[in-house]
């Protein structure tokens, strides 16, 4: 397997010390945030690279030598958002990292299916958690419909320009697991849209990454090393947990688009986020990647850090040493 970093927990440094720290790891790819829910910070010359070929050699030149190439794009983020200062942008977001990867020579953009309004004028995200009632599956008849059409619409252009979309399965959109993605591609006829497998979201959700690989099969197109522990705490408040706080307008914060921002988590939390191992051991990693290498040898497998306890590098060594020690155990036993 080839194994990387999503650059966001590395926003923080210029690009060529990013590089550095991955090279540092062990690891050889780079995930490169390109739009949506976060700014595109390793790629400033983001408009040149699209237009001028010196530009595309001066960015592609900082790889040289590095051992680190580039993972793929990320542009994370909600284009069916019924708020369209939200929405168009997030769109757009998703076309230019269409552009951006074919003139980069990548093959992989990273994204979400999104999430519209449960209804014509909405003006909020409406998730239906669980569609026990008949006019709770209206809604998502008519979410799917909006999401075909535009779903469809990416497809050809992602054709276009030789890319596969890979969609995080990530609750809050249409598609956040197996069977509502093959609704998704269904109705909207689609042929270059698969799966990133994010295996953090289907834990929380008490899904089996594993079993969700073999099953989806050749739909996944790429993959992300999460983990996720489950607390005590979800005895008491379920996987679904919603205590969540607003953060003010003079905490630290992170804009999510127009006046949407990031919670403050739950301090006594059914479930976080964390270093790989912290929540499942090697042995799981190492049959994870068996999964995923029965899909695509050559799949891009790279570390996304949200583990709030271990700071920058040091979440990435944890996660990094568990990766690579899985993928070690796995090469010894094909």
């Amino acid at each position: 397997m080839r194994l990387g970093v999503y650059n966001a927990i590395l926003h923080d440094r210029p690009l060529p010390e990013a590089i550095k720290v991955i090279a540092d790891l062990g690891l050889t790819g780079i995930e490169l945030n390109s739009g949506g829910f976060l700014p595109a910070t390793h790629i400033p010359n983001f408009d040149e690279i699209l237009e001028s070929d010196d530009a595309r050699d001066a960015f592609l030149a900082q790889f040289e030598g590095t051992g680190v190439s580039i993972a793929g794009l990320n542009c994370n983020g909600n284009p069916l958002h019924p708020d369209r200062a939200i929405g168009e942008k997030h769109a757009e977001d998703i076309r230019r990292s269409i552009r951006l990867a074919a003139r980069l020579g990548q093959d992989r953009v990273v994204t979400m299916s999104g999430l519209p309004g449960g209804e014509p004028g909405a003006t909020t995200v409406n998730w239906v958690v669980n569609a026990w009632n008949s006019a709770a599956l209206d809604v998502i008849d008519y979410q799917l419909d909006v999401a075909a059409k535009f779903w469809a619409e990416i497809d050809e252009l992602a054709g276009e320009h030789g890319v596969k979309v890979a969609l995080e399965l990530h609750p809050q959109n249409v598609a956040f697991n197996p069977a509502n993605f093959r609704e998704l591609i269904e109705r909207a006829g689609t042929t270059n849209i698969g799966v990133e497998l994010d295996a953090s979201h289907l834990f929380w959700q008490q899904m089996d990454p594993v079993a969700v690989v073999r099953d989806l099969g050749k739909w996944v197109f790429h993959a992300a090393a999460k983990d996720v522990r489950v607390n005590p705490a979800a005895a008491i408040y379920g996987v679904l947990d919603n205590q969540f706080r607003k953060l003010s307008a003079d905490e630290p914060r992170t804009n999510l688009g127009g006046d949407e921002w990031a919670n403050a988590w739950p301090k006594n939390s059914a479930w976080d986020f964390v270093a790989l191992g912290r929540g499942h051991d090697t042995a799981f990693w190492t049959e994870f990647l068996r999964a995923l290498h029965e899909v695509d040898p050559e799949m891009w497998v790279n570390i996304e850090h949200e583990d709030t306890s271990l700071g920058r590098i040091e979440g990435l060594e944890v996660a990094a040493k568990v990766l690579l020690d899985a993928d070690a155990a796995l090469e010894a036993s094909l």
